[in-house]
């Protein structure tokens, strides 16, 4: 399900919003090895919250873009790399993106609401944690038809969030308000039907 086995031109072609979303993320990164750039995209784009209290709420949906280092960037790249590609096919593109951009934005709204003014962050695992929520749905409306899917994802669930507690810097409320709000959008996203016509396709080898 997670394996990735297409070339370059089958994943973009296949995957058009995953692609888009990495390719977006590397340019902006690789932007900000530029010093003058750099300074310029960090001052107007990481989340301040003392600067979105001050009323620049942009910086909610500008920090998902935006990466501390290599690492950082690389990390989450991946995840949207790997994971991404199976829910853009079984959401469709609209709910992809959609269950992508909302989770991010409100795992950055309640790293305000949660944390000190004086608190920053930036990064995309809000929204790869919508995308793992979204996949906790999933297994929700699957869980008597498709049980091994449960084996496959739950594990990937528990251990992203065990990590997030014991991992140093890491934007616990953006994981966990992401997670949260992929679930829910989830919910709504990947009812039955969808996920009939899903089995359909996977059992054709499509």
């Amino acid at each position: 399900m997670f394996s990735r086995t297409e070339n370059f031109k089958q994943y973009t072609k296949y995957y058009p919003v995953v692609s888009i979303l990495i390719a977006v993320n590397l340019i902006l990164y690789v932007l900000t090895l530029l010093p003058g750039i750099r300074t310029l995209m960090w001052n107007y784009g990481v989340q301040a919250n003392f600067l979105v209290q001050n009323g620049e709420w942009w910086r909610v949906f500008t920090a998902m873009f935006l990466h501390a280092g290599f690492m950082h960037v690389l990390f989450n790249m991946f995840s949207l790399y790997l994971f991404g590609p199976e829910l853009e096919k079984i959401a469709g593109k609209a709910r992809f993106i959609t269950i992508y951009l909302v989770s991010g934005v409100v795992g950055n709204m309640a790293t305000f609401m949660l944390n000190d003014s004086n608190y920053t962050s930036l990064g995309a695992s809000g929204a790869i944690f919508g995308i793992f929520g979204a996949f906790g749905a999933l297994v929700y409306y699957t869980r008597r038809t498709m049980p091994m899917l449960r084996k496959v994802i739950l594990p990937i669930i528990v251990i992203s969030v065990i990590m997030t507690f014991l991992q140093p810097n890491v934007n616990v409320y953006a994981h966990l308000g992401g997670l949260v709000t992929g679930f829910i959008l989830g919910l709504v996203y990947l009812h039955p039907k969808r996920i009939l016509s899903w089995r359909k396709q996977k059992m054709a080898g499509k």
